[in-house]
């Protein structure tokens, strides 16, 4: 197949690849300052404010048009360039995690705030990142006079909240081509498309108050019913998919007077399985358990929905596609200073952390390598210790295709304060600008190549034929925008 200009395809990729990745660090340094901003006020779950406001100023700076609270959620944003052709969605993230506060660049547990957020999990990273890479096609795009749209997309509550979630119900990605997203991690490569399907529940129990020595039998404990609950739940672990998880936590235990029958207690669950289908069937069961402990306890119960995620849903095109651009590019250029801090943090690990992420990824451990050296194969790993993405969502609606971008030395437990003690560092600036190049070169691959496209749909549809999406999130579920504080 030949290109307008007489080249090949193939040399017309490499010649596209090698330009958009000039216009990734053309503006390297502005990006490394977002990201570093992001890092340096982490917000929780929908309270993103700051972090959002970061992301709406780039916007504006670098002439996207925007639109802001897409689907009722108060911090999510959407900024969009070019003119009519196919919509290449570029997704990021800026929410961090309760707890994790710590000073970067230490190789020591040393919160900025006891009991602070931090961000563990790179979003400060995954938002600025996604956002670079948007903009470099936006430019190639108005350069070139090449008809196509780019649009960036700034989601809040990854982290339990499900905003992407409520965005597919909203219909925000309807009109969209193809989504493409990345997440740090210790290796780079095409993610393996594997998640779990989830739902995070609340359940209150209310009984009645009575003295607990006076007149117990006049009172009826809900947080009776939330141990039976819990206890139900824990038989029920023999007898559930081997892939399957469920977690919990009491977030009212009905007050702290152990000489007063508590009147009301909850409980929350997180419940995850393999796909949608063993989800619901899971749910199923755990509402059962709750309604028989409050059966037993003669109390009464209300199951609140919070969120959900759908499993991710792979497309093969894309993610050759992807890998084409990674072997192309090559793996990032950490130099000896980002290896020794990473060889300092890997003191602070286990052999079995370190272990651990090179069987994720499908690599034979090696204990001489503090940073990633390789770009790892695709489907690598055996999918079975996964968690959940509300990007999974988004890949039952248009394809999608993820990658893992190494920003973090080998062995970094996700959501810790390791994490995010590198996450402003020369090493994760180099992780971010990688994967920003990637994308990059994947979207416009894209947009000069309806065929592409085309074969990415048509992968897509034979993949949910027979499997209608149903959203994990109810209809009448209103997005938790209370989540970080809610009980």
């Amino acid at each position: 197949m030949q290109s307008s200009g007489g080249c090949s395809r193939a040399e017309y990729r490499v010649k596209n690849s090698a330009e958009i990745w000039d216009l990734v660090e053309a503006k390297r340094e502005q990006f490394f300052e977002l990201s570093d901003r992001v890092w340096d006020t982490p917000e929780l779950n929908y309270q993103e404010k700051r972090s959002m406001a970061e992301h709406r100023s780039m916007l504006e700076r670098e002439g996207f048009r925007i639109t802001e609270g897409l689907a009722g959620l108060p911090t999510a944003i959407m900024g969009e360039a070019g003119d009519e052709g196919p919509v290449i969605a570029i997704l990021g993230e800026y929410d961090a995690l309760p707890g994790l506060s710590q000073e970067a660049g230490v190789a020591e547990h040393r919160p900025v705030e006891d009991g602070g957020n931090g961000h563990g999990c790179g979003h400060n990273l995954l938002g600025a990142g996604s956002l670079m890479a948007a903009t470099a096609v936006k430019d190639f795009l108005a350069a070139h006079g090449i008809k196509g749209r780019v649009r960036y997309y700034g989601c809040p509550a990854e982290e339990g909240g499900s905003a992407k979630g409520f965005m597919v119900r909203d219909g925000v990605f309807d009109d969209v081509d193809v989504a493409i997203s990345w997440h740090p991690a210790p290796f780079a490569g095409v993610n393996n498309p594997i998640s779990l399907a989830c739902n995070e529940l609340s359940f209150h129990f209310t009984g009645r108050s009575a003295h607990a020595a006076a007149s117990p039998h006049l009172g009826r404990s809900a947080l009776d019913a939330v141990e039976l609950m819990n206890v139900g739940v824990n038989y029920m672990r023999e007898h559930m998919p081997s892939t399957a998880r469920v977690h919990y936590a009491v977030t009212d235990t009905g007050g702290s007077a152990p000489n007063v029958v508590q009147a009301k207690a909850t409980v929350r669950y997180l419940i995850r399985a393999r796909d949608l289908t063993d989800l619901h069937a899971l749910l199923a069961r755990v509402r059962k358990i709750a309604d028989g402990a409050a059966l037993m306890t003669e109390t009464s119960v209300e199951v609140k929905v919070l969120s959900g995620d759908a499993n991710l849903v792979g497309n093969t095109p894309l993610e050759s596609l992807m890998h084409g651009n990674l072997e192309r590019l090559g793996p990032p250029a950490f130099d000896e200073k980002d290896r020794a801090f990473a060889e300092e943090i890997q003191k602070t690990l286990r052999w079995d952390d370190i272990k651990a992420s090179f069987d994720r990824f499908g690599l034979k451990p090696r204990k001489d390598v503090p940073l990633c050296d390789v770009i790892f194969p695709p489907e690598s790993g055996d999918g079975t210790l996964v968690g959940s993405t509300d990007v999974g969502s988004v890949s039952w609606v248009v394809p999608t295709v993820q990658m893992r971008g190494a920003t973090y030395a080998v062995g970094t437990p996700g959501h810790s304060w390791q994490l995010v003690a590198q996450g402003k560092l020369p090493a994760a600036h180099k992780g971010m600008e990688h994967a920003a190049k990637v994308m990059a070169a994947t979207a416009l691959d894209l947009i000069a190549d309806p065929a592409l496209i085309e074969a990415a749909k048509a992968d897509f549809r034979d993949r949910l034929a027979g499997s209608p999406f149903v959203n994990p999130i109810p209809d009448d579920v209103e997005p938790p925008l209370d989540i970080s504080a809610h009980s």
